[in-house]
This record gives C-alpha cells, structure tokens and sequence, in this order.
C-alpha cells in the first residue's frame, strides 16, 4: 500500500493531525507513460486518456494535461465536500455546480506553481449561508486541505 512506496515528502507526522487520514479508505493509482506528452492510465482501467502538451506551452494541444485533470478533480471533490456539509445540515445541495480553473506559471524560485479560482453555484441559498457552507466544504475537500497555504486559492459565489 502506501507503505510500500518511497517518500519524497516529509514523513507523516509532518502533516497536522486535522487533515491527516486516520485510515486509508481508497487508494487511487495511475501510471504517466511519456510524461505530459504520453498517455495515463489506471490499473482497473477507468482513465485510459492521452496527454498533450498544451498549445501555450509549445505543444500541439492534442489530448488533456495534468491542470485540466487536476480541475476535474477538484471541482469534483468540493462540489462533495458541498454537498456532505449540506447534508449535515438538512439542505440538499447536489444542485450546486462548482467549476475549477487551474494556472500554471513560473515561480520567482524557477520553478512552476499554481493558482487555482472556484467558482461555486449554490442557488437555492442566501448569501450568507451558502458562505457558511463553501467555508465548511473547504475544511472537508481533500483537495483544499492538501494545498492550503501552499498555492493561491480564490472562491467566488455565483
């Protein structure tokens, strides 16, 4: 399992105890043949996708990139963050849509970061508690708790 890997990031107990799985539930994997110009797969076969490199950074933008997959990902995972908080609530919110978008650029420590802008609809709420909710979800997302502090991260409510 995890275990069985070699690390490259700090040892757990580096990560705060909040965010830091008790348990390992799922375990997700896939494999980059060809980096971002290559293909990924997974070993049940659910993502079999080709990979390109976008036009803007000298690729032919043939197939999607890791930005656009880490978009899905994330506004997926916040849109069940959402809708767990809401339930928690007694307010089903799995009319909500959340859209994610992902910029990649050169840091000042030459290398390359994100920013990432949600954008969350949530509306058949007030103001002030569809607030309360995304402020919630973005305790809950797996996504946000893994990249708070560490990139620019903007929410606006549509």
């Amino acid at each position: 399992m995890l275990q069985d890997l070699p690390t490259v990031a700090p040892p757990r107990s580096a990560t705060p105890a909040p965010i830091r799985p008790a348990e390992i539930v799922y375990l997700a994997e896939a494999t980059a043949h060809g980096g971002r110009d290559g293909f990924l797969r997974t070993p049940d076969g659910q993502l079999d996708v080709r990979v390109g490199i976008p036009r803007e950074l000298g690729g032919d933008g043939v197939g999607t990139n890791p930005e656009q997959l880490f978009a899905a990902g994330w506004s997926a995972c916040f849109h069940s963050a959402l809708a767990l908080v809401g339930d928690r609530a007694g307010h089903d919110l799995t009319a909500a849509t959340v859209s994610a978008k992902v910029g990649l650029g050169p840091t000042e420590a030459d290398a390359f970061g994100f920013d990432v802008a949600l954008r969350v609809s949530l509306p058949l709420l007030d103001q002030s508690l569809a607030e309360r909710f995304v402020a919630e979800a973005r305790q809950v997302c797996p996504f946000s708790n893994a990249t708070r502090g560490n990139i620019d991260v903007s929410i606006m409510l549509s």
